[in-house]
């Protein structure tokens, strides 16, 4: 078999920084502000607009998804997607850089790295470290608004990196791929409620692994090396050579599972979008595991 040449999932501050200085953003290069934050606490927008990395563009999450599903944060159609990234000045030649604010160095970049790869764009890449360590390394920061030339990006789905409802209820039976849950433990076990949910009890798919994405990161906000990555994924028993699905609340921190697998050398982990929140609202009660409430959710 031909190893596939995989492109790079990171860069580093310092890489960007030189971009940045060299004057290399443009057609060719875009750097987004993937940043969210749940309501009450930090305004993604505003601090954006007081500082960002020069030249980056705000990408709303809350805008580019499907806002017509009631599940939480579903891919929008490939229309919706590419007349969006398009007006970011985004084309399929683009070589896009996605950070966000989050204080963990990562929370939602990974999100958008997955989007751009389910569309069909490879050249995507996520800023290791965050905008966290860009600040603490002291590169510059502007208040300026971007406002890219708006360019034309064709978006193809790739199937093989979204799964269903249907598809996770039919693994299931059939159990062809690994199913990983992202969440924190309490979460996934069904002793700790999900934040912010109304109508939404804890728990986790049957048959489900944990591994929560907050231990790809480093204290630092960097993520981890291949090799300590690699001895987290052997150390729960997922085998980097089969399939793998992702999971996680609403299809967020899966993408962390996905980004950490691609940098062990594994590009094809499959995303399930409405993972929980979907999985909680529609599937038999059997299915759903809790501590929490007599061991069902």
């Amino acid at each position: 078999m031909v190893q596939q040449v995989l492109y790079r999932a990171l860069v580093s501050t310092k890489w960007l920084a030189e971009s940045v200085r060299a004057g290399k953003l443009g057609p060719g290069l875009r750097v987004l502000d993937a940043s969210w934050y749940s309501p009450g606490t930090r305004e993604a927008r505003k601090e954006y607009l007081e500082r960002h990395v020069p030249g980056a563009s705000f990408f709303d999450i809350e805008e580019c998804r499907d806002r017509a599903s009631p599940y939480e944060m579903m891919l929008p159609s490939k229309a919706g997607f590419a007349d969006y990234v398009g007006s970011l000045g985004i084309s399929n030649d683009t070589h896009v850089v996605v950070y966000d604010g989050d204080n963990l160095g990562s929370f939602y970049a990974p999100r958008v790295w997955w989007m751009f790869r389910v569309f069909g764009h490879r050249t995507v890449s996520v800023l290791n470290g965050g905008f966290r360590n860009w600040l603490k390394e002291g590169h510059p920061v502007t208040s300026e608004p971007s406002r890219p030339e708006p360019a034309v990006f064709k978006a193809t789905l790739d199937r093989s990196l979204l799964k269903t409802y249907e598809q996770v209820l039919e693994n299931l039976e059939s159990k062809r791929f690994q199913l990983v849950d992202s969440r924190a433990q309490g979460r996934y076990l069904g002793t700790q409620p999900e934040p912010d949910a109304v109508g939404l009890d804890s728990g986790h798919i049957q048959g489900s692994v944990n591994m929560p994405f907050m231990d790809f990161l480093m204290e630092d906000g960097f993520e981890k090396s291949p090799e300590e990555l690699r001895a987290m994924f052997e150390a729960k028993k997922v085998d980097l050579a089969k399939p793998i699905i992702a999971t996680c609340r609403k299809g967020v921190t899966a993408c962390h599972i996905a980004l950490a697998a691609y940098l062990c050398g594994k590009p094809d982990v499959a995303i399930y979008d409405g993972s929980w929140f979907e999985w909680f609202h529609r599937a038999p009660p059997e299915t759903r595991v809790s501590q929490g409430k007599g061991g069902k959710a």
